[in-house]
């Protein structure tokens, strides 16, 4: 299976997730956590609860996606691993999923990060952080799980039976899903602070679209940029001073000095 055909097949799965985690009225289908006495208690709408719960509910769908399709889904050994998913083919290719959630309002999303820059996104021939070298994937995709945050808050303090479910409303509602590889949503600026982790879009048109900083440049664009970004204490760390880049337009500028023209920046200029 080539990455085009995956990407095309997991596109089409995932434009059934919306009506199979919403209501008629478009709410969340998830209303608490229930009890063995069968007491419902409602919950928050913090967004690691809500994330990890949605992925609960997707991974048994995705599970039959990959049996539909002639596909072994392998879930991570260990919980910071990378990726959430790793879909093997017959002909042993893998192909990586990654789930990243936000909420939004209006046309902009609260933000989200792609992962790493560092460890296995740099040393792809070795394990690190991965049950698989980030190298020996054929795509790294993103599932972009996108909500609104209810503006009818929730009784956290309240605990209700089965038969008052319609009385809960959903922390969470109108779903927005995407599917989208990694470098084509990516930003040129780190996504949080002084970590580590690959900027997203927060644009949501330029995230289900695949209209990031690198869409227009290719993915090979996207992995020099970020295999060869530092930071500000990285750069002093790594001895050469201040970081090299820090945007799109620097790092053409730093290949035209360092003699490595690039056709694709050579056209803008």
């Amino acid at each position: 299976m080539t990455s085009e055909e995956f990407f095309n097949i997991l596109t089409k799965e995932v434009k059934t997730y919306k009506s199979y985690l919403e209501t008629d009225s478009e709410d969340w289908i998830v209303k608490g956590f229930i009890d063995i006495n069968k007491n419902v208690y409602t919950i928050t709408n913090d967004t690691k609860v809500v994330s990890k719960i949605i992925e609960i509910l997707l991974i048994p769908k995705l599970e039959m996606f990959a049996e539909r399709n002639g596909l072994r889904l392998e879930l991570p050994t260990k919980q910071n691993y990378y990726p959430d998913l790793t879909f093997i083919d017959k002909e042993g290719n893998y192909f990586a999923v990654d789930f990243k959630s936000s909420y939004y309002d209006g046309d902009k999303i609260n933000g989200l990060t792609l992962g790493s820059y560092w460890g296995y996104f740099r040393q792809r021939d070795i394990a690190k952080n991965t049950d698989h070298p980030y190298g020996q994937y054929k795509c790294h995709l993103v599932l972009g799980m996108l909500y609104k945050q209810s503006v009818i808050s929730t009784d956290e303090k309240a605990v209700y039976t089965i038969d008052e479910l319609n009385a809960i409303h959903s922390v969470i509602e109108k779903f927005i899903f995407f599917v989208q590889p990694k470098w084509k949503i990516a930003t040129d600026y780190p996504g949080s602070g002084n970590t580590r982790n690959i900027g997203g879009e927060t644009n949501i048109d330029k995230l289900v679209n695949g209209k990031g900083a690198f869409s227009k440049y290719g993915e090979d664009i996207f992995d020099d940029y970020w295999m060869n970004y530092y930071n500000a204490a990285d750069a002093e760390h790594a001895g050469i001073g201040k970081p090299h880049y820090i945007n799109l337009a620097s790092y053409a500028a730093y290949l035209r000095k360092q003699g490595k023209r690039s056709r694709v920046f050579d056209k803008e200029k």
